[in-house]
């Protein structure tokens, strides 16, 4: 991945919600049944200036334009590995600014909460809600820096266009305080 095109977010949106924004652009590109994503987000001038050769790979190397961030996917996350604990494993060095996550779930609104049958488990609640009337396939985008700032970006499958896409800090607070989390040492 590299800077955001012309046809990218707005250029007076926040460096954190245009790296966001930049990587769902990206994942919609996979088309959906994806695997989670894991990015480090990375500081493009200090990229530059530190990894000259990286940012000439991912052409950063003298593009004014560039987004402030650029993240940078990791290898794949663990297939089966539940992603909580997969993220209680993850360090990020000093020259990680923040990092991002996108992942594919069903959801359900609201009003399906009174529905749901009691005494399920864990694996008869998913397939509960996999054959659910109402269920939404979305695609979350979170991200956070180490200061604290988040950002995330929400696609449903039924509206997959980037137009369509909802931005916002608190859209999915437990993944974010998860993906925080790892930058505590």
């Amino acid at each position: 991945m590299s800077n955001v095109s012309s046809s990218g977010p707005p250029m007076a949106a926040s460096p954190l919600t245009r790296a966001v924004l930049e990587i769902d652009e990206y994942a919609s590109g996979l088309g959906w049944d994806q695997p989670a994503r894991l990015f480090a987000l990375v500081d493009t001038a200090q990229l530059r200036a530190q990894e000259p050769s990286l940012a000439a790979q991912l052409g950063l190397d003298d593009d004014a334009e560039a987004a402030p961030l650029t993240p940078i996917e990791q290898d794949e996350i663990p297939p089966g590995k539940p992603l909580d604990e997969f993220l209680a494993t993850i360090a990020w060095p000093d020259a990680v600014a923040g990092c991002a996550l996108t992942v594919e779930r069903l959801m359900l609104p609201p009003s399906a909460e009174t529905s749901v049958p009691e005494g399920l488990d864990e694996e008869a609640l998913a397939r509960w809600v996999a054959e659910h009337p109402d269920r939404k396939e979305v695609r979350m985008t979170v991200a956070v820096l180490r200061d604290g700032t988040r950002e995330s970006a929400l696609r449903l499958r039924e509206k997959d266009t980037s137009t369509e896409v909802l931005t916002g800090a608190d859209l999915v607070p437990g993944l974010a305080e998860a993906l925080a989390a790892t930058f505590e040492a």
